[in-house]
């Protein structure tokens, strides 16, 4: 699951300066390379099986991270919450295996389209893990991105592919991580995070993937590593955008990669979404930016001051 969503961007704390098109235009870069990452996964996933397609990625993902994570004074797996890191970094792979194997058998807009329902999911989650109160509106967004993805999807029709399910397991996935990640906030390092989700998806994906290994071409070889490296390439260029913008500036922006996939998607596997899977699309979109509008003003609002006893 290679997906950032506006819900997402709204909880991100990260300091920045104020270059808010740099912000921008960091984030439409990350996007592309999240959108060439899904389809190198898809035009990959012909030839080699899911586990062995996420396996070389997260092998790159290590590679990539280990001159970072390791390279410092202080122990990068050290964690206050290890139990719930490793969980966190389970549901990702998760997420990453059921997403490569949706693109196996879905056109790459309709699987995209149909993953940014995550902040549904997390709106759900965060009343029953985190004790949240959701409020009617963000309840009416999350019935219109529902409506959304029933329209993507379309149960019950001719055109429906049991496969269609897939995205949506892999959204849910994905939403399962996003609230670890804030169960974990403040308890570790970013660094710390990142490590488990490498070394801890490696591991796992390595028990699994003698099972179902095929041995790569060099052509295989280098798709799957152009994979991990868009992958990880695009998620480093999120961290940077929010040096330079607000959320609340970057938060529309990153709808630009279902462009990306779309035009991908037909210049590459001459696939072409029907008109149904923009209406879709669109009710998705317009749920998760006002999810996002709503978080941000949730956040924004002043906290109470306590009454003086002594006044």
């Amino acid at each position: 699951m290679t997906t950032t969503t506006p819900a997402d961007l709204a909880r991100a704390t990260l300091r920045h300066d104020d270059h808010p098109f740099r912000g921008i235009a960091l984030l439409i870069g990350a996007t592309l390379c999240l959108a060439t990452s899904d389809s190198l996964a898809k035009y990959l996933s012909a030839t080699l099986p899911s586990i062995e397609i996420a396996w070389i990625r997260f092998v790159v993902f290590v590679l990539l991270l280990a001159p970072v994570a390791f390279g410092g004074d202080r122990a990068p797996l050290r964690s206050h919450r290890p139990v719930l890191q490793v969980f966190r970094a389970l549901a990702l792979v998760v997420s990453s295996l059921l997403f490569i194997t949706a693109l196996r058998y879905l056109p790459i807009a309709e699987a995209s389209a149909t993953s940014f329902v995550a902040p549904l999911f997390v709106t759900a989650l965060s009343i029953v893990v985190l004790g949240e109160v959701v409020g009617a509106h963000r309840w009416a967004a999350t019935l219109v991105g529902l409506c959304g993805v029933l329209i993507v999807v379309r149960p019950g029709t001719a055109a429906f592919d049991p496969a269609s399910i897939l995205p949506i397991a892999s959204a849910f996935a994905w939403a399962i991580t996003l609230v670890m990640t804030r169960m974990i906030s403040g308890a570790d390092r970013i660094v710390t995070t990142m490590a488990y989700s490498a070394v801890v998806g490696l591991v796992a994906l390595s028990a699994l993937v003698p099972f179902v290994w095929v041995t790569p071409s060099w052509r295989d070889l280098l798709l799957g590593v152009g994979v991990g490296v868009a992958s990880s390439v695009g998620h480093w260029l999120v961290v940077l955008a929010f040096r330079h913008a607000d959320a609340s500036v970057l938060a529309p922006f990153s709808y630009v990669q279902l462009v990306w996939v779309t035009v991908i998607g037909f210049v590459v596997f001459a696939e072409l979404p029907d008109l149904w899977t923009f209406v879709g699309a669109a009710f998705i979109i317009g749920s998760g930016l006002y999810t996002a509008h709503r978080e941000r003003r949730r956040r924004a609002k002043p906290v109470p001051a306590e009454p003086n006893p002594t006044a």
